[in-house]
């Protein structure tokens, strides 16, 4: 049985990726917070894992996540309240195809979308 899913994405900084994550996005910290080349965090039920690549290109960089919420419209006006910028692409709007979503970029580049059924 299939119980959870922890996407791994990139990250060239720890400091960077964890200012971000925690300090912006309000995740909490997982694991040791001295090991260098890797960071968990979670917020809720999501739980995120990064590993280092210092070399990371973020303008190659293509990783991306599909975080479903319960209230996407709340979520999206928090993140507008303290300045998450919003990708120019990905602006709250409900798709064609039942969702209703926004979409923002992690400083490497990682596409992070939080959507919610309508």
């Amino acid at each position: 049985m299939l119980t959870a899913v922890h996407p791994k994405l990139p990250m060239r900084s720890k400091t960077v990726s964890r200012q971000f994550y925690v300090n912006a996005l309000g995740f909490t910290e997982l694991g040791d917070p001295d090991f260098q080349p890797y960071l968990m965090v979670r917020r809720d039920l999501i739980e995120l894992h990064f590993f280092e690549f210092k070399e990371l290109n973020p303008l190659e960089n293509y990783g991306q996540i599909y975080v479903r919420t319960d209230d996407v419209d709340q979520l999206y006006n928090k993140m507008i309240a303290v300045g998450i910028p919003i990708h120019p692409n990905g602006q709250l709007e409900t798709k064609s195809w039942g969702q209703r979503e926004f979409s923002l970029l992690d400083p490497d580049n990682n596409l992070i979308t939080f959507g919610q059924a309508v």
